[in-house]
């Protein structure tokens, strides 16, 4: 925390149970994945563009400040809601393996990729979406999903959930196509 003019922080595969960077207001990229960490605050990092805080063991992660984020890796931690709709500039998305029920990429008009599987999503809202052009939401609950407003969408996985039908007329683009009904 003392070095407030960090930009990039970057302290991987360390046995960190907490970090502090409250004061680290100008931090634009922050990798503290593979550590130990039960939760991660970074409502006073506003410039904060990448955040990969995977494996780790993060039970919420708020990130309703971080309005510049562009590339988000969450994946592997124990997250049971995402919301990323105040993010309006966001990416690319990966929160695999989480307990999730609930993601929320609404209000997300620039969100390219959204990579989530082995979770407990039962569905996901992806009608504000429409520069999607990959979306793999493989092994989850999902019982219906509408992208018929995700009219870039190139690759779309979504096996091993509960879909009964499914309906891609409107993805004319679509080149991967991987389901099981």
């Amino acid at each position: 925390s003392g070095f407030t003019a960090l930009e990039v922080f970057d302290c991987r595969q360390n046995q960190l149970t907490t970090i502090d960077v409250s004061q680290n207001t100008l931090l634009t990229h922050l990798y503290p994945g593979l550590n130990q960490l039960t939760s991660l605050d970074v409502s006073n990092n506003p410039n904060l563009i990448t955040l990969y805080c995977h494996l780790n063991q993060l039970t919420s992660l708020d990130l309703s400040s971080n309005t510049a984020l562009k590339n988000l890796v969450c994946r592997n931690n124990q997250l049971t809601s995402l919301d990323v709709s105040n993010c309006p500039d966001i990416l690319n998305i990966h929160c695999g393996t989480n307990p999730m029920t609930s993601l929320n990429i609404n209000n997300c008009t620039q969100l390219f990729r959204v990579t989530t599987y082995s979770t407990n999503l039962t569905g996901l809202d992806t009608s504000t979406n429409p520069a999607l052009v990959d979306l793999f939401i493989d092994g989850g609950q999902i019982t219906s999903i509408d992208v018929s407003n995700n009219p870039l969408l190139i690759k779309f996985n979504c096996s091993n959930n509960q879909l009964t039908s499914l309906d891609v007329s409107n993805n004319t683009l679509l080149e991967n196509l991987y389901q099981e009904l």
